[in-house]
């Protein structure tokens, strides 16, 4: 999904322009062998929309994940240009789940520890302070891993003050608004090409395209 985003007037954060969000979507996979000639079905849809949007005019592009390797491969192979953020939320209950590892779930240490680090990723260079903390217990070393693997995209003070924003919430919400509310109420049993046709009708109607889908369709 893609949006338009501008600073907002008092706080200076991202501000999401109503009706600037796009989606599209459908159950596949983004892999793909080195001897294929074209990309993949879900990378040709996300490349299609790309193009669709001017991505590829922007100033500044930028592009959020949860810190899964698959979409920085695609985004160093076709967006060269991104700025690469991991979502901060996903670092936040990354930390806390270390946390409740270490301190156990619901204890007061785990509740303060998560916090303290968590406070650290707002702040310049705190990632490297919530690295070293985290690999002070020898049983967190490959929970460090993800941390130190995605070091240069969790530099969120930096993406804050250039007026980036740092998470994916309005993804995450469109999966459950615009895909997960029709498509998991009670007794539904779904195939796979079902589902993606429902799939298509709700991007489209959800990112003003609907007559355009039909009249497509027609033709």
């Amino acid at each position: 999904m893609w949006s338009a985003e501008r600073r907002g007037p008092k706080c200076g954060r991202p501000v999401r322009d109503p009706g600037s969000a796009s989606h599209s979507a459908a159950i596949e996979s983004i892999a793909s062998r080195d001897t294929d000639p074209e990309a993949s079905r879900f990378a040709s849809r996300i490349l299609r929309e790309l193009e669709r949007r001017g991505f590829h005019r922007a100033e500044r592009q930028v592009i959020i994940g949860d810190g899964a390797a698959w979409i920085w491969n695609f985004a160093c192979e076709h967006l060269p240009r991104a700025i690469q953020i991991v979502d901060i939320f996903h670092a936040r209950q990354r930390l806390f789940d270390i946390a409740k590892a270490i301190y156990g779930p619901g204890t007061d240490m785990a509740t303060a520890w998560g916090k303290q680090l968590c406070d650290e990723l707002d702040r310049p260079g705190g990632i490297d302070i919530v690295i070293d903390e985290i690999e002070r217990n020898p049983a967190c070393k490959k929970a460090a891993a993800y941390f130190r693997n995605n070091r240069d995209r969790m530099r969120y003070a930096e993406f804050q003050k250039h007026g980036l924003c740092v998470s994916s919430g309005v993804v995450e919400g469109a999966c459950k608004s615009v895909i997960g509310k029709r498509l998991k109420q009670g007794g539904m049993h779904w195939t796979v090409n079902g589902a993606n046709a429902i799939i298509a009708l709700r991007c489209a109607f959800a990112s003003n395209r609907f007559d355009d889908f039909w009249e497509r369709r027609a033709a």
